[in-house]
């Protein structure tokens, strides 16, 4: 039987090469696959993302219009400048987002009347009101992920600290 190396599953299982040669040891291979930090974090990345489809589609959000719906959740009216900064997202990718969300009502775009240039971004009843819908979504994420809280929290934490570490360089 031929076992797919190539996916992430089989990767990540150790599976040996469809050729019957076996593929050279993380311990001992400093460029092995299964050995690099940004090939797990990749494949976690599409993952996770993934995951959360199921829960946000009955919402009428994808994942990154949910992180921007969870910056506005947590912090009130913001610029799309001040929104880029908190997701780490450019404008130029903010904005097609912000329009949808606007256009499915959860949003409102308007424009500084004393500089053009700087558009709020707030939410509309809506938009708040979907909050309580939303509330479900960390608790089926921790179900589907088999992780407590306390879990979740060291993660993130241990996410959080290689983004930094990366960003600093």
């Amino acid at each position: 039987m031929n076992v797919d190396t190539t996916s992430p599953d089989a990767v990540a299982s150790g599976a040996a090469p469809a050729s019957g040669v076996a593929a050279a040891s993380a311990d001992t291979d400093p460029l092995a696959l299964e050995s690099q930090l940004c090939f797990a974090l990749a494949v976690a990345s599409r993952t996770v993302i993934d995951a959360y489809r199921s829960e946000l589609e009955p919402l009428n959000l994808t994942h990154p219009q949910y992180l921007l719906m969870l910056a506005l959740w947590e912090h009130g009216t913001l610029s799309l400048s001040g929104l880029g900064e908190l997701l780490m997202l450019e404008a130029a990718t903010l904005s097609p987002m912000a329009k949808r969300l606007e256009r499915v009502g959860y949003v409102r775009r308007t424009r500084n009347p004393d500089d053009e240039r700087q558009l709020a971004i707030e939410l509309t009843e809506e938009g708040r009101t979907l909050r309580e819908r939303a509330k479900q979504v960390p608790l089926a994420m921790m179900q589907k992920f088999q992780m407590t809280p306390d879990d979740i929290a060291r993660l993130r934490d241990a996410v959080s600290g290689v983004t930094a570490a990366a960003a600093a360089h």
